[in-house]
């Protein structure tokens, strides 16, 4: 019983299916035929089902609204990133152009300070890059890409755009090595201004050099100016050292002028070279006078009266 019962549901329900599937399609249909005749009577027709359709249908569109708008959310947050990325990758570059400028901008300032540097007319100059920096605990120097080549001797002073660095101590065909007054085997005559006292400035390595051999050091007080004093023709004198001040140990030093821990460009002055001392007889040699001959005896005086 139970079977024939469920062979005959099964019977009438495919058919009813069917019928039902066949008027969805059929008003499927007219509805698309209606919503493309373009007729005023149709267009009528159309508002109507729109207003009496659409308006009990809020609920079932909202779900499509709320997914409408999370996809558009979606795509603008992807656009942001994007942006955001592209930013980032900008302000990567920024960064690294912004170095390129600082290093020129201080390169520059460097190489304008150099030609600031005022000498006298007598004396001529070398410009070199300093290639490294052979600083130690015990040795401070540092090596330019000019050399014997270009006329650089030993002794020869060599100047930042600030002030004095050090002297030439080293000369290859290429390449020069200057001695810091920091490095601990630098002594240079040097005159404190302005009561124009002598000294020697001893380097201790150090950032600021010892004052050694000062006569009554009690009238030289911090900020006193040091320059060259050209003794011996060891330097130029008047070439700019540093100043007076006074150290945690007590001692008088000299806080330099030079940049000595960025040296980029050096000048090196041509000096003229001293003269050989080859015998102690050319320390005082004679005065120029009118040339003459030895004193002639009396005889010889009588005769060439007579």
């Amino acid at each position: 019983m139970a079977r024939s019962t469920r062979a005959a549901d099964e019977i009438y329900q495919k058919p009813l299916r069917r019928l039902l599937v066949t008027l969805l399609c059929v008003v499927l249909v007219a509805l698309i035929l209606l919503w493309r005749i373009d007729n005023s009577r149709a267009e009528r027709i159309r508002a109507g089902i729109t207003d009496r359709i659409v308006p009990n249908f809020e609920w079932a569109l909202a779900p499509v609204t709320w997914a409408g708008r999370l996809i558009e959310d979606f795509e603008g947050y992807a656009r942001v990133y994007e942006q955001n990325q592209e930013l980032r990758r900008e302000l990567q570059q920024m960064k690294a152009w912004r170095e390129a400028a600082i290093q020129l901008e201080q390169e520059n300032a460097r190489l304008l300070d150099l030609n600031k540097v005022r000498l006298s007319p007598d004396l001529t100059y070398v410009t070199g890059v300093v290639l490294t920096d052979s600083g130690s605990p015990f040795r401070r120097s540092v090596l330019l890409n000019i050399g014997a080549d270009d006329g650089i001797q030993d002794g020869w002073a060599a100047m930042d755009g600030l002030g004095l660095v050090g002297r030439i101590a080293g000369v290859g065909p290429r390449t020069a090595r200057v001695l810091l007054l920091t490095d601990g085997n630098s002594r240079i005559p040097v005159t404190i201004e302005p009561s124009g006292k002598r000294a020697i400035l001893a380097g201790d390595t150090s950032a600021a050099p010892v004052l050694e051999f000062v006569e009554n050091p009690e009238d030289v007080r911090a900020g006193d100016r040091i320059v060259t004093s050209g003794d011996g023709g060891v330097f130029p004198s008047d070439l700019s050292v540093g100043q007076v001040v006074r150290g945690a140990d007590g001692r008088l030093r000299v806080r330099l002028s030079a940049d000595i821990a960025r040296l980029e460009f050096l000048r090196v002055l041509r000096s003229r070279a001293a003269p050989a001392i080859a015998t102690t007889g050319t320390l005082l040699p004679p005065e120029a006078g009118p040339e003459q001959g030895p004193p002639l005896l009396p005889e010889a005086a009588a005769q060439s009266g007579g």
